[in-house]
């Protein structure tokens, strides 16, 4: 059913655009390869790309590279499609309420337009995902933070999505960043792969090398849930990373204390009822006189929960701030918060757009980052 969609839709979007690009005929090329390219392969990769996840056959990852590039192109056009169609409603309203006022040319270069920017933000969302991700930089203020405390700093990374696109080298320069940072503790909230630790261990190998003060932590994503969540918890801990399930350390920071728990995702318990996420169960028994209590929750909408048992800070991602046109409009449908920094009651709670992608290699208007968090008193 879904193939049949698609094909329809491509026909669409080449219905409406192909016939006025003639007078262009690279630009009509470029389109009409682009299409049929898409219709093609975007379903074969998608395909793939759920049956294989890591996908170490060459053949395979070019087909879901060329699906899932295809998905990042014809999303945008689809979308401009529509805007289009819409701008030639009021414009054939302003026509008849004014006749000549636009003129013949609107239908062609409104055509124009949407291919041209179609394929500008395509490939502007290319180079922006494919790049390390920018470091930015948050202070939080905490209310009576001691002053051992004032100062301390982690840094967040998210959502990675190491997996058909995104392999061991690309990983490397995120993590010669983090450490380049000298940060006093690593969070990493979900989402790291998409495949199974035979097919990507060694592409995940390079956590190994982070380097902090109290070390690196880890929650779960959903994504680990679909690629075997139990196998990469163990690899996880075999490479030095502590993985928090519901529960957490206690660090002793020049003569303070601090708390970082982590949770399980928010559905996990869809996957695996032990798994089901509860902040009360995290924080249990903490230490009362802990001058920051601090929860590593993969989804934002973990906040309520987090709020009720008496967090001061939650870091989440998964919502990749959108990543791109459409999906930006839909994350806010799902998720209490998008991006950045909300208060919740007493609570804080940080949403990174996360440090890799989904899907499309492609990011617009929602930059991937790694994120260098500072403690400061309120």
């Amino acid at each position: 059913m879904l193939p049949v969609l698609s094909l329809l839709l491509h026909i669409y979007v080449g219905v409406r655009l192909l016939p006025e690009l003639i007078g262009w005929p690279v630009l009509f090329g470029l389109l009409a390869s682009s299409l049929v390219s898409s219709a093609l392969f975007m379903p074969m990769g998608i395909g793939l790309a759920a049956r294989l996840s890591g996908a170490g056959h060459n053949t395979a990852r070019a087909v879901i590279w060329l699906g899932w590039a295809g998905m990042g192109l014809f999303s945008t056009l689809f979308v401009l499609t529509v805007a289009r169609e819409v701008a030639l409603l009021l414009a054939f309203a302003a026509d008849a309420a004014r006749p000549g006022m636009l003129g013949s040319a609107f239908d062609r270069n409104s055509a124009l337009g949407v291919t041209v920017l179609g394929f500008l933000i395509t490939l502007l969302g290319f180079s922006n995902a494919r790049r390390t991700a920018a470091v930015i930089r948050v202070n939080v203020p905490i209310r009576n933070l001691p002053v051992a405390l004032q100062g301390f700093q982690l840094v967040q990374i998210s959502d990675i999505h190491i997996g058909p696109t995104i392999r061991g080298g690309y990983l490397r320069r995120i993590v010669e960043t983090v450490n380049r940072l000298r940060p006093d503790m690593v969070a990493i909230t979900g989402d790291l792969v998409d495949g199974s630790v035979h097919e990507l261990a060694a592409h995940v190998s390079p956590l190994a090398e982070l380097q902090s003060r109290h070390g690196s932590y880890f929650v779960t994503g959903n994504h680990e849930y679909y690629s075997g969540a139990h196998a990469w918890i163990a690899e996880l801990r075999r490479l030095g990373i502590t993985v928090l399930l519901n529960a957490h350390v206690v660090l002793s920071h020049d003569g303070a204390l601090a708390v970082v728990a982590g949770v399980t995702d928010y559905n996990a318990g869809h996957f695996d009822p032990a798994h089901r996420s509860n902040p009360l169960a995290a924080i249990a028994d903490a230490p009362a006189d802990a001058g920051v209590k601090i929860l590593l929750a993969h989804q934002p909408r973990s906040a309520a929960a987090a709020a009720d048992a008496g967090f001061d800070l939650q870091l989440s991602g998964h919502t990749h701030g959108g990543q791109f046109m459409p999906w930006n409009f839909f994350v806010k449908m799902q998720q209490p918060f998008v991006a950045g920094l909300h208060r919740l009651r007493q609570l804080w709670v940080y949403t990174s757009r996360g440090t890799g992608y989904w899907g499309p290699p492609k990011r617009f208007g929602a930059p991937s980052e790694i994120t260098l968090i500072t403690l400061t008193t309120a």
